[in-house]
């Protein structure tokens, strides 16, 4: 598998079950319907860990364009392979959000309100305000990245043999995501993705979904510039701490 294939697998997969865990939660005559809060940060922080899971061993698991820039800023990824990371992360969350319309198709078609499907692609402020939607997205972006950053091998010290974890080494960045979405996302919904947010934007366009209101392109840009300005802050950061 290449690279290019794995950000794009990962991040279709990573769109399967985040904006699949949104549907089965606020999508009408679903087993999940009203599941709440919970359900849904925990659903997109298990869809993160299959992710990685998935694309890991072949392409370190970005699965978001904020995160391919964060590192090359810190020096940690080559600049010249950005743009073809964030064009497999763009494409692989299209194909997701598609594939869950694919299957939700019949309770998008019973859901009367067009702002609830919208929910299931993209990200809506629960309260409008420029300046504190933005540093939303930059502040949940900004502990991902820096996180991520600090994240280590376990190792012997005496040989620094690595201690593998295998598919378990996932977690982390699992359990990142899942405090973010809890203690961070209720203002946004917390992107901190910009494919995760503009891919599905421009599908629920695309798509003829029924009855699905608008677009909400005036919002569309803070889910993207939000999370680049958070991951370049946290790699800056990161590196004047070294």
């Amino acid at each position: 598998m290449t690279p290019f294939i794995a950000e794009l697998i990962g991040t279709a997969v990573l769109l399967l079950l985040g904006g699949g865990v949104v549907a089965n939660v606020v999508l009408n005559q679903t087993k999940g319907n009203n599941g709440g809060w919970i359900v849904i940060t925990t659903g997109w922080a298990l869809a993160v860990y299959v992710a990685v899971v998935i694309a890991g061993p072949y392409s370190g698991a970005h699965i978001n364009p904020a995160v391919s820039i964060g590192l090359a800023v810190a020096d940690k990824f080559p600049w010249a392979d950005v743009p073809l990371f964030i064009v497999a992360q763009m494409l692989g969350a299209m194909i997701g959000a598609t594939l869950v319309w694919l299957m939700y198709r019949p309770h998008f078609d019973v859901t009367e309100d067009g702002e609830t499907k919208r929910a299931v692609f993209c990200n809506t402020p629960a309260i409008g305000n420029l300046f504190s939607n933005m540093l939303s997205e930059i502040l949940g972006t900004f502990i991902l990245v820096f996180t991520i950053l600090y994240f280590t091998d376990a190792t012997i010290n005496d040989t620094q043999t690595v201690i593998g974890l295998g598919s378990l080494g996932a977690l982390p960045v699992a359990f990142l995501v899942w405090a973010i979405g809890l203690s961070l996302g209720g203002t946004t919904g917390y992107a901190i993705n910009p494919a995760r947010d503009l891919g599905p934007r421009i599908v629920h366009a695309i798509l003829p979904i029924k009855d699905k209101g608008i677009h909400g392109w005036a919002y569309s840009w803070i889910p993207v510039v939000g999370p680049i300005i958070g991951g370049i802050l946290a790699a800056l950061l990161t590196m004047m701490l070294s």
